[in-house]
């Protein structure tokens, strides 16, 4: 292999080198160096005195050359004000206090910190229990944990919700299903929600029937067919193990079958109907 004579590009030093492996270099635009020592010479940063460009600052710091840009500062909090005063953010207008200590906050909210909207949330085991006896009153039965507007407030009292049903004097639901309910067409229902759907469907003169056996062996229900199609409220859907594995039977029974479903959960019902909107649309 050849070899030709090169020149240092530190010190000027002129040093033999294969002719490939010059051109090499020369090709990708590398320097050439005639040893260790001018390599680690030439790596040698130059540094430069500046002065921050914040008229409030006016440090002055050192700077490498090759990080010296058209605007330069002693830190980035000297940055970030200068930039921030040139280009300032849209601030949330302060249009409230917080009703529990006074101190401002942001538009749409009520409090300042989720520290005062928990203290303000903190109801007295009396008041949770005074409310319950209250709904009682009003409405001939137990509140619905999906409709109890201090839920929350009622967990962290009683430790459960029906702790808390036991206290006001009522007698909770143990198992699943436990209580019936009769609707006004004299069906027996499962729960409170299906006495609802069922009363719905009365009131309006829609045709229907309770517990009809799906097609197949499996044993498996509707809870109402209307029709053509077959009526299912999943109200206890992501809570019981053994509800999630009876639903996941019937949606695939369902799907094999080809069967038109109507899927109906708690929000449909509470804390406000949405019936109409569920079932106008296919009855």
């Amino acid at each position: 292999m050849p070899v030709v004579f090169t020149s240092c590009s530190k010190c000027d030093k002129e040093f033999a080198r294969d002719s490939d492996w010059v051109e090499e270099n020369k090709r990708l635009g590398y320097k050439i160096y005639c040893s260790l020592e001018c390599m680690r010479g030439c790596k040698d940063v130059e540094t430069k005195t500046l002065t921050c460009e914040r008229v409030d600052c006016n440090n002055i710091f050192l700077r490498s050359s090759k990080e010296i840009s058209p605007h330069n500062y002693c830190s980035r909090s000297c940055s970030a004000i200068v930039n921030n005063t040139k280009f300032p953010k849209h601030k949330r207008a302060v249009l409230k206090y917080c009703l529990l200590c006074g101190k401002a906050c942001h538009a749409g909210k009520m409090f300042c910190s989720p520290a005062c909207k928990n203290k303000n949330q903190t109801t007295s085991k009396y008041e949770l229990v005074d409310q319950i006896k209250t709904f009682y009153r009003k409405h001939k039965r137990l509140p619905l944990k999906a409709e109890f507007r201090n839920y929350s407030s009622v967990r962290r009292a009683f430790g459960t919700w029906n702790k808390a049903i036991v206290v006001a004097g009522f007698k909770p639901n143990p198992v699943m299903f436990a209580n019936k309910h009769i609707a006004l067409d004299g069906h027996k229902c499962d729960s409170l929600a299906e006495r609802i759907i069922d009363d719905w469907l009365f009131r309006r003169k829609i045709a229907h029937q309770r517990g009809v056996p799906y097609p197949g062996r499996l044993g498996l229900k509707t809870d109402f067919l209307v029709g053509d199609y077959w009526v299912e409220f999943f109200g206890l859907s992501g809570e019981l193990r053994r509800y999630d594995q009876l639903k996941k039977k019937k949606l695939a029974l369902i799907k094999r079958r080809g069967l038109k479903l109507i899927e109906i959960y708690p929000k449909h019902l509470f804390p406000k109907g949405k019936l109409e909107e569920v079932l106008g649309k296919y009855l």
